[in-house]
This record gives C-alpha cells, sequence and structure tokens, in this order.
C-alpha cells in the first residue's frame, strides 16, 4: 500500500509540473509516511527534493513556495534541490500549490531520506552504523526493493567546485584521507554532479571516527 501511495503521489506530480506547480496533497501523502513511522529514526531526516524530469541539474534560480489563501510561505533550497516540508493542515485542506519559479522544464519530487550532519564534523563509526540501519529499516518499510540489501557505509556529498573535501578516518593510527571522486548525490540518482566521499564499514572496520573538515551538503546511506 505504501508502495503504491508513494508511486502515486510521484507520478501525480510530474503531471503537475508541467504547469509549474506541485499539489500540496499529493506532496502531503508521500512526506507523511515518515512522520508516522514509528520506528527509530533520531539519525534521520526526510526532506521534500525537487527533481528535474530531464538527466540534469536545477538551475540556480529555481524557488519553491506553498501558496494559501490570503499568504505565501517561501520553502528555500539547498544546493541539492531539498526543502523541508511544511505539515499544515490548512494547505491540505486547500490542495494549496507548491509553486515552482524559475525553472527549466518539468519538475517533479520526491521524499528524500538523508543522515542528520554534525555541527562538529565529528562522527563516531558506530554512530554512521546505527544510521544506516536506521534508513535502511525505513526503506524496508516502504517498500520490498530493499530487502536483500544491507548498510555498506555512507557518502559525503560536497559541491563540484571550491575547496577539495577533507575526510579522514581516526583510528589506532595516522588519520587517513579518505578519496574523493566526481558522482550523484545520492546512490542511483542521475541528477547532478557532486564530488562525493564514501566511507565504507568494510574497509574500516577498526576506525573509531570520522573526521570531516567541512560541511557536506549531504550524508547518504550507501544501501546496496
Amino acid at each position: 500500500m505504501l508502495l503504491a501511495l508513494l508511486s502515486a503521489a510521484g507520478s501525480a506530480s510530474t503531471r503537475a509540473a508541467g504547469t509549474e506547480w506541485l499539489s500540496y496533497r499529493d506532496a502531503y501523502r508521500a512526506m507523511i509516511v515518515f512522520e508516522k513511522y514509528g520506528r527509530p529514526k533520531n539519525y534521520l531526516q526526510n526532506q521534500i527534493q525537487l527533481v528535474p524530469a530531464r538527466k540534469g541539474v536545477l538551475p540556480d534560480t529555481i524557488q519553491l513556495s506553498l501558496q494559501l489563501k490570503g499568504s505565501s510561505v517561501r520553502l528555500p533550497l539547498d544546493a541539492i534541490g531539498r526543502a523541508v516540508f511544511p505539515v499544515l493542515k490548512a494547505a491540505f485542506d486547500e490542495n494549496a500549490p507548491l509553486l515552482i519559479d524559475g525553472g527549466a522544464g518539468p519538475v517533479s519530487f520526491r521524499a528524500r531520506i538523508s543522515i542528520v550532519p554534525r555541527t562538529d564534523g565529528v562522527y563516531d563509526s558506530a554512530e554512521l552504523r546505527a544510521a544506516c540501519a536506521q534508513a535502511l529499516d525505513y526503506q524496508r518499510y516502504t517498500g520490498a526493493s530493499a530487502r536483500g540489501s544491507a548498510c555498506v557505509g555512507v557518502r559525503f556529498v560536497y559541491p563540484a567546485e571550491g575547496a577539495a573535501p577533507q575526510l579522514r578516518v581516526r583510528g589506532n593510527g595516522q588519520p587517513a584521507l579518505l578519496p574523493v571522486a566526481l558522482g550523484a548525490a545520492f546512490p542511483g540518482d542521475e541528477h547532478g554532479a557532486y564530488r562525493v566521499v564514501n566511507y565504507r564499514f568494510a574497509e574500516h572496520a577498526g576506525a573509531a571516527q570520522l573526521l570531516a573538515a567541512g560541511a557536506p551538503l549531504a550524508i547518504a546511506p550507501l544501501i546496496e
């Protein structure tokens, strides 16, 4: 039932995006699943993410706003096109439109799960494993696609431009710098190119901490 719900919400939003708006009710039905999820999720966050219908990246000029009767609420987008989704009874009752300005073609949405970043940049290995496990449990809850999969690590996502990411693994010896590659922010995503650093649990079994010198755009669970 949840799979059907999420699929219907995504397809409906794609049709609406052709006229540069999304249905609040469609988005609500997709996003509220996480709010009602009763298992541990303290390491996770759930955001609405705009996704271009064609392969590529969202333009920097794109804006998202919720248009209520008599008022407008701007929903700031981060560098990956994500925003905090407002759960508002009035917006649901009105089926208020989510307006998209500054776009370049049809845009759909998805509910995007990621790991909450730490402000101090210090990540305990045990907490990263627990966060990835929570993400896997949630994916299994929302559908059968994650059954038989396992948490293998996490991905730190950074802009393609700017200072090079500096992530070091601290264990028993000198902190080791992890390699940086180009890739999608989230595994399986065809949109966007970022600098990514993958921290795989099997490769750092004895590690105690991961040290991130700069704040990432996102931290994605690696579920394979």
